[in-house]
């Protein structure tokens, strides 16, 4: 029985995943297919959040479902830290041991006047860096300050190194900037190689 608020992985194989999770405050799906065709249907309840992930999945080349009800009444806080969690635990259950992927992936977006840095590692070793100098308090219904808490939140549960930068005058075209360019860069290190028979590290293991 899974307890109150956990992620529970409600299937995994085949780089295919379905996690929920389950509180007070919210309640999370998300279904996701790392070799897809940039599929998406994401409804946060937040709409420019709908579209950064949307966004990210389909530069990313992710067939990627996320329904979410939180309580929208309060703040978007809860809603949109739970939606990056279970979306990072997605990737880490159809990831599974990570055997075979490039693992590493970077890229780069211009969006008009701004241009954004993507470095990833999926090798398990959560940790993000994130340098995005908004220069307002939201954009659309997404409060700008947590889109770093998201960045986080998805590589604690993804075990993702994420470094990503950016620059711009829009802070609605930053930000969409940065998102593509992650989702770029995730396609590329969670790719499969053809070359690469297990792990990609010396130690013979990831994580």
């Amino acid at each position: 029985m899974t307890r109150p608020g956990a992620i529970e992985v409600v299937r995994a194989g085949g780089r295919v995943s379905e996690v929920a999770r389950r509180t007070r405050e919210t309640e999370v799906t998300v279904r996701l297919a790392l070799d897809g065709a940039g599929l998406t249907a994401v409804d946060t309840g937040i709409g420019f959040y709908d579209h950064l992930l949307g966004s990210l999945a389909h530069h990313g080349l992710f067939d990627l479902e996320v329904l979410a009800s939180g309580d929208l009444h309060v703040d978007e806080h809860h809603t949109v830290e739970d939606v990056a969690l279970v979306l990072g635990a997605a990737f880490d259950a159809a990831l599974d041991d990570r055997a075979g992927v490039r693992r590493f992936g970077e890229a780069q977006v211009p969006m008009d006047e701004s241009l954004a840095s993507a470095v990833v590692d999926v090798g398990g070793r959560p940790y993000a860096v994130v340098d995005l100098p908004f220069r307002g308090d939201r954009a659309g219904g997404l409060p700008l300050q947590l889109v770093e808490h998201v960045i986080e939140s998805f590589a604690r549960t993804s075990g993702t190194t994420i470094h990503l930068r950016g620059s711009g005058r829009s802070d609605h075209h930053l930000a969409e900037a940065a998102f593509k360019a992650l989702g770029r860069a995730l396609r590329v290190a969670c790719e499969l190689d053809p070359r690469r028979a297990g792990a990609a590290s010396t130690k013979g293991s990831l994580g």
